[in-house]
């Protein structure tokens, strides 16, 4: 549906080491535009059938009511979360169970003190296994890892979005394959 410019690997498996999997690479944007919700759960439903997902880190970009939290509830239905799915604005981070795969939701939109970092343990969240989501991850600028999927997701006049999706390693590369 949305193949990377690059298809080169395209159908066949790439081992990579852990390290390899989140080191930096420099990728061309995919745009991609959604008319509808429809469109957006679609897209989250893709993502949710790469095994890479497993130990991504996706931040999402955009301004309020762009679509961010939406698309994170699709992808959690998408690999299997079941109950309520809430936004993590007020928590800073909301923990999902989907079977085999933790995940993290985090929301940084009211996050001010760089302290909370360390004091609510996200280092090690980070550091842990699973599938990490990030909103307003500008709030956290230069606390967060790079992450391996950026989703810049902008809402057009007629209400439609235009996502630009920038893999940022190896790992981002793989879910957009």
């Amino acid at each position: 549906m949305c193949p990377l410019p690059d298809t080169a690997h395209q159908g066949r498996s790439i081992e990579l080491s852990e390290s390899d999997r989140h080191a930096p690479i420099v990728e061309s944007p995919l745009v991609l535009h959604w008319q509808d919700e429809g469109q957006t759960q679609a897209f989250a439903q893709r993502l949710a059938q790469s095994p890479a997902i497993g130990h991504a880190f996706i931040e999402l970009r955009g301004e309020l009511g762009a679509g961010k939290t939406t698309f994170v509830r699709h992808l959690l239905r998408a690999l299997g979360v079941a109950g309520r799915i809430k936004s993590p604005t007020y928590a800073v981070v909301e923990p999902h169970q989907a079977p085999g795969l933790a995940i993290w939701h985090f929301d940084f939109y009211r996050f001010n003190d760089p302290s909370e970092w360390e004091d609510a343990g996200f280092r090690d969240l980070f550091a842990s296994p699973g599938l990490k989501l990030a909103e307003w991850p500008d709030k956290a600028q230069g606390l967060l890892p790079t992450p391996d999927l950026v989703l810049q997701l902008e809402t057009l006049p007629d209400e439609s979005r235009q996502v630009t999706a920038t893999a940022l390693t190896a790992t981002g590369r793989e879910l957009l394959a």
